[in-house]
């Protein structure tokens, strides 16, 4: 059952940082001087709420280290921006890729936070020119920012989501070249990929992302896996989640515990494969 305690996080994530990166992960922090397995990701991958976060699980079903490298609310510049995680994920023998929403990422029309890429910083001089009745000073949130700018003009954030989706093939590549090792993408939602026409800002991770996407990156890479989660299993997984009183809200959205246990599973047959 849930962990309910007004004072302070129900679960310690013993942080920690590797080598010059400012980044905060989850630990224990793991040694980098033996063969190991990285891992890159959103809120699932760092296993907010959970005792055991899919690398851990599937470290136990592997006997094999996983160095968890997943970010709070991330988007892809955290990664492709921080020189010490793709330097561990080049010696890493195999980097499993978590897919993210694409609306968290620096792009034509506005900046991210280089760390904390859910939060806004500015509209570039085109939005402001699109969207001339929109005050972007209000905005300290990409969702916020996105839902304002589609309530203001179908039409015009019809763009948007272009070129969102064409920013994020483009740095998913980009990424996926810094790396140059052996890769594995994984698809973690409650819904298999939509066609690229049937997905967009509907509030539903990862956004933005259609298969026709995904099927560009896949010939760059050595394996690709999905794991679609159903509302039950949601539901049953989250009497496994840990969280204050005060934190309960945050849990809205979180795929919980069976997520991860199909996760380490859908995993294990991959890299053992590739291992």
């Amino acid at each position: 059952m849930t962990y309910e305690n007004l004072g302070g996080s129900a679960l310690d994530y013993y942080p920690c940082r590797y080598g010059k990166s400012k980044l905060l992960f989850r630990g224990p922090k793991r040694k980098l001087n033996q063969p190991y397995v990285a891992v890159l990701g959103g809120t699932e991958t760092y296993g907010k709420f959970l005792t055991r976060p899919y690398s851990a699980l599937v470290e136990e079903r592997m006997d094999h280290a996983f160095v968890n490298l997943g970010c709070m609310n991330a988007g892809l510049d955290v990664f492709v921006n921080d020189q010490t995680v793709t330097g561990i994920c080049q010696n890493a023998a195999v980097t499993v890729i978590q897919l993210m929403g694409a609306q968290n990422m620096s792009n034509r029309f506005y900046a991210v936070h280089p760390r904390r890429n859910d939060r806004f910083l500015r509209a570039s001089n085109l939005l402001k020119t699109i969207y001339r009745e929109v005050d972007f000073t209000e905005f300290n949130f990409t969702k916020h920012l996105l839902s304002a700018l589609k309530e203001a003009s179908a039409d015009k954030f019809a763009m948007i989501e272009d070129e969102l989706r064409s920013a994020w093939v483009g740095r998913m590549k980009k990424l996926i070249s810094m790396i140059d090792g052996k890769i594995v993408l994984l698809w973690l939602a409650d819904h298999a990929p939509h066609a690229v026409d049937d997905c967009g800002f509907d509030g539903v991770e990862p956004m933005f992302i259609g298969r026709e996407m995904i099927d560009q990156l896949r010939p760059f890479v050595a394996g690709y896996g999905e794991v679609v989660v159903s509302a039950q299993e949601i539901e049953d997984g989250k009497s496994e989640m840990l969280f204050s009183e005060i934190e309960a809200p945050a849990t809205a959205g979180m795929l919980g515990a069976i997520a991860q246990e199909k996760t380490a599973e859908v995993l294990e047959g991959l890299l053992t494969k590739i291992l």
